[in-house]
């Protein structure tokens, strides 16, 4: 039985942004990796930086917070296929999370991108997890 390293990805990320913490730690894979680039390209969070931890990776990641710091913001993540259910899709039939507010991260054959990138190359793939 594997884990699932991006369910404790987004977990990791919903839980601290709930309790207001302003940095966030996760096992470093190539595709927590991949999918922390994208949430930093896209502006849900400020920084990531690579910790080494007796022969382990991981990930440190600052969430985004406010100016009048109330509290960061409200990011809502959500994991749509899993390893007990895959969810797949054409580039036509990709979801518009917010009417393009947010973002829908997919593994594609070219690797994991986001549906701008999908809809601009015209491949489908796997739906991972929509954050808005």
């Amino acid at each position: 039985m594997g884990k699932d390293t991006i369910a404790d990805l987004i977990t990791a990320i919903r839980n601290a942004d709930m309790d207001k913490k302003r940095t966030v730690r996760v096992a470093s894979t190539k595709i927590t990796e991949t999918i922390v680039k994208i949430l930093l390209q896209e502006g849900f969070i400020e920084n990531v930086r690579t910790h080494r931890e007796s022969h382990k990776n991981f990930l440190v990641s600052t969430l985004r917070h406010r100016r009048n710091r109330k509290g960061p913001y409200r990011t809502i993540l959500k994991r749509i296929s899993r390893p007990g259910l895959r969810i797949y899709s054409h580039y036509h039939k990709i979801p518009r999370i917010l009417g393009g507010m947010g973002i829908v991260i997919l593994s594609t054959s070219r690797g994991i991108m986001t549906d701008r990138e999908t809809r601009l190359e015209r491949i489908g793939g796997e739906i991972l997890c929509y954050i808005w």
